[in-house]
């Protein structure tokens, strides 16, 4: 067994590990951590599949930003997670079902004799100075250059057409001026009214 084996194990291990504390810790905010560890471990699977690329975006886009976003929602809400185990024990038996007939359909599907080293060959081997980043940009800007345009201007219309159903109108905002600000006099300030002084009534100052 060479090094490499060990390495997958040990990476694959943490990603399991992490996996199953997202859904088993009782911190939400140790919860997501567990599922950025998840992430960084993915991403050093991906590195051993030569797909540096992919492994630097999962941990810039997802690491970097959404898990960080989620990070301070969970920090900033006030959840209250004694209302959300309620009725845990209850529904246990049934979520233990479901789970282990999930495994035995995943079992099944991705069983030795399916996906093993003798029906599916390892990956060769690229040679020195193979880039991934290189190779994928051939592919997407080459070879799958017009499904990759046509996705893109999909999605644009995707943008203009949310937009344009959430829009409401122009609405008049009240907005601060710093260049207004800046030009009001001392006059305009303050402002002074004279009122001439009523005169107390007999039985107001009991």
């Amino acid at each position: 067994m060479n090094i490499e084996v060990l390495v997958f194990y040990f990476f694959a291990a943490i990603t399991i590990i992490a996996a199953i504390g997202v859904i088993s810790v009782k911190n939400s905010v140790q919860a997501v951590l567990c599922l950025v560890l998840t992430f960084f471990s993915a991403a050093a699977l991906w590195l051993l599949l030569e797909a540096e690329f992919l492994a630097i975006t999962l941990i810039l886009v997802y690491v970097g930003a959404v898990m960080v976003l989620f990070l301070f929602v969970v920090m900033m809400l006030d959840v209250d997670f004694a209302a959300l185990r309620q009725g845990f024990v209850k529904h246990l038996p049934i979520g233990l079902l479901l789970g282990f007939g999930l495994f035995g359909a995943i079992y099944w599907v991705i069983r030795f004799e399916i996906f093993g080293s003798e029906k599916v060959p390892e990956p060769a081997k690229h040679e020195q100075g193979y880039s991934n980043v290189e190779e994928l940009g051939r592919l997407l800007y080459g070879e799958y250059f017009y499904p990759f345009e046509i996705a893109g201007v999909i999605l644009l219309v995707a943008i203009i057409a949310a937009i344009s159903l959430t829009f409401r109108g122009r609405r008049e905002r009240k907005g601060q001026s710093v260049r207004e600000q800046h030009r009001v006099l001392k006059e305009e300030r303050l402002k002074i009214v004279s009122m001439k002084s009523e005169p107390i009534k007999q039985g107001d100052d009991a």
